[in-house]
């Protein structure tokens, strides 16, 4: 730090504990960020639909008082996100880098920081609010994944195109005085779009939930307290953190550069569901069996023998709800009418799977991934994967972002792995020139349900054995094996091609046999 950076953070901190520090009731309100606040309001709303957060009912009872209840709902949002999540990303998914260091190192980021088993569970959130971001960072000499949820994550500025600064909003809650105290480490990341990064660390107090509030210093909090208010980081070829984007244009604003969830412009569906679903359950819930009784028949006046209160009988159970006391009939005769009504099951049920259906077809899920589909159990599996098309293409669609997003991710992780003064003992890891030889990375998503697996191994046998695609690709692709227990299948039958001189000609090729011509004399030997 030079001189001058020396003498702008001691007047710097002076000021802020002079109380002359910013205040911000918004995120929106610093100067360094270019997004409409309605962007962060929706993010917010999205989220409330995805943790399933609806306000309470109001209504009126038979004796008209106002009552109020908690909603009935399906949690419609997190299923579809969930559902997109699994088929988009999952533990299959390998990803490799061309060089061996450098991919035994990336592979072991990846392990350390469980990223398969974090990134789908962040991939679903993401889904549902628009997008989401990872931020590696060193720590104890090694590089830990921060992940980045959209509600953290405010792009300052930037075009539609790609997000190169932003900031990421941290909150945390302190007990103060018995007081709820909100703290928010700001954390702005500026990159200049060529090879240079500014990092600067903010913390403002609120006792308000609702705002960032005034700014204190970082020693306030002792989490923080070693955290320098800035760091500039050189020779890198892009920004510290990697942000995937929902496919699609962001209609709701439309210079915004971040995506737009599953809820946005599905709320009028979402709604509709919870709707139909909390109005089922309620009829369910007061649809039980009544039976609407003379109060006099509740005591009749003979006694029976054993009876000392002289209460008459029948006796009622204690918990009995089954019988409501009316008065008499215009005739004084006693009544007995059961007033139950017949649960509409098939109304509602027809209700829903409509608005399921609407959901499925607005988001790009197949008919009959959310919604029930009776027939679907009695198909084949190519039947079930030619159902799933709709699903398939919107995956791809996705894919294309998440691979995008992990590439810039290994990219920003090789960056730090190659700074020296990250780490407490002066020692990169890497030694990589990214601007004059970029990395080659591979990314192989499974297919899952997508592929009949009887019917690819099927025809890739035909193409195995008319010599269009290597041993090695057949057994990796069609049973799962790694490059290395592929070898060693091969090896083994190689071992093994005595034995194959009972099996068909093409098969026995296929394993590392003969030829298919065993009168042939290829060494030019003489027979005995």
């Amino acid at each position: 730090m030079t001189i001058r950076d020396k003498l702008h953070d001691f007047f710097t901190k002076g000021k802020i504990s002079m109380g002359f520090g910013k205040s911000l009731a918004n995120i929106t309100d610093d100067p360094r960020v270019n997004l409409p606040v309605s962007e962060i309001t929706r993010i917010r709303e999205d989220l409330d639909y995805y943790s399933d957060v609806f306000a309470d009912v109001h209504f009126y009872n038979t004796n008209n008082e106002r009552r109020q209840r908690k909603l009935s709902t399906l949690s419609v949002t997190h299923q579809a996100a969930r559902k997109l999540a699994s088929v988009i990303f999952n533990e299959q998914v390998t990803v490799s880098v061309t060089g061996e260091n450098i991919d035994t190192f990336i592979n072991s980021v990846l392990t350390d920081n469980l990223f398969n088993l974090k990134y789908e569970e962040y991939l679903e959130t993401g889904i549902a609010t628009g997008g989401f971001a990872i931020r590696p960072y060193v720590d104890n000499n090694k590089i830990k994944l921060a992940w980045v949820r959209a509600d953290q994550f405010v792009p300052l500025q930037s075009n539609t195109n790609d997000i190169q600064s932003a900031v990421i909003v941290n909150r945390t809650t302190k007990s103060e005085n018995n007081k709820t105290v909100w703290y928010s480490l700001l954390e702005f990341h500026e990159f200049d779009g060529i090879s240079e990064e500014t990092i600067t660390n903010e913390l403002y107090r609120s006792e308000n939930v609702g705002e960032i509030g005034q700014q204190v210093n970082l020693t306030v909090l002792d989490e923080f307290a070693d955290l320098p208010e800035q760091v500039i980081i050189s020779d890198i070829v892009r920004p510290t953190f990697a942000y995937f984007k929902t496919p699609g244009k962001n209609n709701k604003s439309i210079e915004s550069p971040l995506g737009i969830g599953i809820v946005e412009n599905n709320k009028h569906v979402i709604n509709a569901i919870n709707t139909a679903q909390d109005q089922f359950h309620r009829e369910v819930k007061l649809g039980k069996r009544r039976i609407a009784i003379d109060g006099s028949l509740m005591k009749p006046s003979t006694s029976h023998a054993g009876d000392e209160s002289n209460q008459g009988y029948p006796v009622f159970d204690t918990d009995d709800d089954v019988f409501m006391q009316v008065g008499k009939t215009k005739d004084g005769k006693p009544i007995i009418e059961d007033l139950t009504n017949d649960i509409r099951v098939q109304q509602y049920n027809d209700s829903l799977q409509v608005f399921m259906r609407e959901f499925e077809n607005n988001i790009g899920l197949s008919q009959g991934t959310l919604s029930t589909d009776a027939t679907k159990s009695d198909k084949t599996a190519t039947e079930v994967v030619s159902d799933n098309s709709e699903t398939y293409r919107t995956r791809s669609s996705y894919i294309t972002q998440v691979e995008k997003q992990i590439k810039e991710l290994i990219i920003s992780i090789v960056q730090l792995a190659t700074k020296p003064e990250l780490f407490d003992n002066q020692k990169a890891p890497l030694s990589v020139d990214l601007v004059n030889n970029p990395l080659e990375i591979n990314l192989h998503f499974d297919d899952g349900v997508f592929v009949d697996k009887d019917k690819q191994l099927e025809e890739d046998l035909k193409v195995a054995i008319a010599g269009f695609m290597p041993k090695k690709q057949f057994l990796m692709r069609n049973y799962g094996l790694s490059e290395d227990d592929a070898d060693k299948w091969l090896a083994e039958l190689q071992s093994e091609a005595p034995e194959t001189d009972n099996m068909l000609d093409e098969h026995a090729g296929m394993l590392g046999g003969n030829d298919g011509d065993d009168n042939t004399d290829n060494g030019g030997g003489n027979d005995e």
